[in-house]
């Protein structure tokens, strides 16, 4: 059964938990990023914790810092890129990469095998979106373009709110990255949510900000009613 009410997100507790328990019905992931809460399982716990953290991590474009590094790198376009190509690959990539639970806890797979159910059935619905990095084919026409890199998030009511990203070559998922600032830049984008900062994201430009100004961010962009993909 889909979840149908959420606490108002300022009430979350010291951890940032909104609530616990529910399902990830596709209603259920609708309702709570429309209001700026995010589910992330936690080892050990069978339920499912809801987040919206006192401190957001985002990325406004107007902020973004490419390192020259990466400039070169996207110049010179070694690999091709597309959006919702294969999806599923994509997560199935990220959920074998390991990282550190919403509350802080240690490193973990935290992209589960319900997560990867529910989020594979969020992008049929047409919420959940990836982007891909593929190396470029050989010059035999045998040779297979092979998945390097990417990323995916959610998009609803116009906030675009990243969740994972991979690499298996170096800046592949940052490339990717760049790759969806462009295609989002083009539909009227200001910023994206990326739940929390991490080093990599800082060097990029990404900072946190309040519980309170992140929420007020989603409702101004919201009322503008973006259509993204």
């Amino acid at each position: 059964m889909p979840i149908h009410e959420f606490p108002d997100p300022r009430d979350a507790d010291e951890n940032g938990i909104v609530a616990v328990g529910g399902d990830l019905h596709p209603k259920s992931l609708l309702l709570a990023y429309s209001q700026g809460i995010f589910p992330w399982p936690v080892d050990d716990f069978p339920l499912i914790p809801w987040f919206c953290p006192e401190e957001r991590g985002i990325l406004e474009f107007a902020r973004l810092h490419i390192p020259k590094s990466l400039a070169k790198l996207q110049r010179k376009n070694p690999y091709r890129f597309s959006i919702d190509g294969d999806f599923d690959a994509v997560i199935e990539a990220c959920a074998r990469v390991p990282r550190k639970s919403a509350a802080g806890g240690r490193e973990s797979t935290w992209i589960t095998p319900e997560m990867l159910a529910a989020y594979k059935r969020f992008h049929r619905e047409g919420y959940a979106h990836s982007v891909e990095v593929w190396a470029r084919a050989g010059e035999s026409e045998r040779e297979k373009e092979k998945l390097v890199g990417g990323l995916y998030g959610v998009e609803v009511n116009g906030i675009f709110s990243g969740e994972s990203m991979f690499s298996l070559e170096p800046n592949a998922s940052k490339l990717a990255l760049l790759r969806l600032i462009d295609h989002l830049r083009a539909f009227g984008v200001h910023w994206i949510d990326i739940q929390m900062v991490t080093p990599h994201m800082e060097r990029l430009g990404a900072r946190a900000v309040s519980r309170d100004g992140f929420l007020r961010m989603l409702k101004k962009t919201q009322r503008r009613r973006l259509r993204l993909f």
